[in-house]
């Protein structure tokens, strides 16, 4: 039987189920709790169970004192209710509430998503996990000191591996020798999460605008949308050159099947017979700005190629939109 956690300072409510600890269903369920090792050490997901009782079974919580227990105080990565709960947490609201770690990460699996497009999967150190917001990026250090940023394409709740959507830049220092002489079991060092592109709480409807790769911090914010029960309209405009670009084609086309309120209009800039395409075409802020006369009401997210990010703030604010509901990413990449 599953239990029902109510948060006392915001009312939030979420579920349960037998055998899940309360941290996972918060994630899962799409509410951000601060946490970091997710076993019991670091002490970063402690709250208060104001009612009711916790269960730790064969885990021990190391990061509390006997004393704090007797006051009440939990360890809800390792925590299961004992029935249901009133508890007291500090729910993370924004990229400032969340530290910035430097780790390292074995690269676990990667997938030529097109062949321009690995997905590249990567596995913290046992016990450790990096909290984030969907929608933020990591840096990679390399060797030499230089830095490069890429997006997580995975969604919070869903963190056992770092998920990243990587193109090929021809004569890249980082991603030439990804697509190369990389291998899965190689380590490398992450430092984040960092960046101000994440899904803020609204009743508005929403416009995702991405080009390219730009899709991945796309995708994990609306994979985050759906665990967390969003139901207002969001319209995803995927933009590319040519079909084979669309690489995650299918899934979006899945979420608008299965979600009345997600709809997916993807645009391609210069299809050729080849993409035998009968959809969209032109530049996707265009195809956005076509659909809408009024977008005052609106929050845009867009993230992908500088002049799309630029372009599409100011063609859709001649609509309407509000420059503070335009969240952006925009992508540069560096070949030195």
């Amino acid at each position: 039987m599953s239990s029902k956690v109510r948060i006392k300072s915001s009312g939030h409510e979420f579920l349960v189920e037998p055998g899940e600890t309360v941290l996972d269903a918060a994630l899962r369920q799409g509410f951000a709790f601060p946490y970091g090792c997710r076993n019991g050490c670091c002490g970063a997901c402690a709250g208060q169970v104001v009612s009711g009782k916790v269960d730790y079974q064969d885990n021990e919580p190391m990061a509390l004192t006997e004393d704090e227990q007797r006051q009440g105080k939990a360890l809800f990565c390792i925590a299961r209710p004992a029935g249901d709960l009133v508890i007291e947490v500090k729910e993370v609201g924004a990229d400032k509430d969340i530290p910035v770690r430097s780790l390292p990460a074995k690269i676990h699996r990667m997938v030529l998503l097109n062949d321009e497009v690995m997905e590249l999967w990567l596995k913290l150190p046992e016990g450790e996990r990096m909290q984030f917001l969907a929608g933020q990026y990591v840096e990679f250090v390399l060797r030499d000191g230089r830095h490069r940023a890429f997006s997580i394409a995975n969604a919070p709740h869903d963190d056992e591996y770092l998920k990243f959507h990587i193109r090929r830049i021809r004569g890249g220092h980082f991603t030439d020798r990804l697509f190369s002489d990389m291998h899965e079991k190689d380590v490398l060092r992450i430092e984040g999460p960092k960046g101000s592109f994440y899904l803020r709480e609204t009743d508005r409807p929403i416009i995702f605008l991405a080009t390219g790769t730009g899709f991945g911090p796309v995708k994990a914010i609306i994979e985050h949308a759906i665990a967390e029960g969003h139901i207002v309209p969001m319209y995803v405009y995927w933009g590319a050159r040519h079909r084979q670009d669309l690489y995650l084609h299918e899934l979006v086309q899945q979420w608008a099947a299965e979600y009345e309120n997600i709809h997916y209009i993807p645009v391609l800039s210069r299809p050729t017979p080849e993409d035998d395409w009968n959809g969209r075409t032109g530049y996707v802020q265009d195809a956005a700005a076509a659909d809408f006369d009024d977008l005052s009401g609106f929050d845009v997210y867009a993230c992908g190629h500088p002049q799309m990010v630029f372009a599409a703030k100011t063609v859709l604010m001649t609509k309407g939109l509000d420059a503070e509901h335009c969240y952006s990413d925009a992508f540069s990449w560096a070949k030195d």
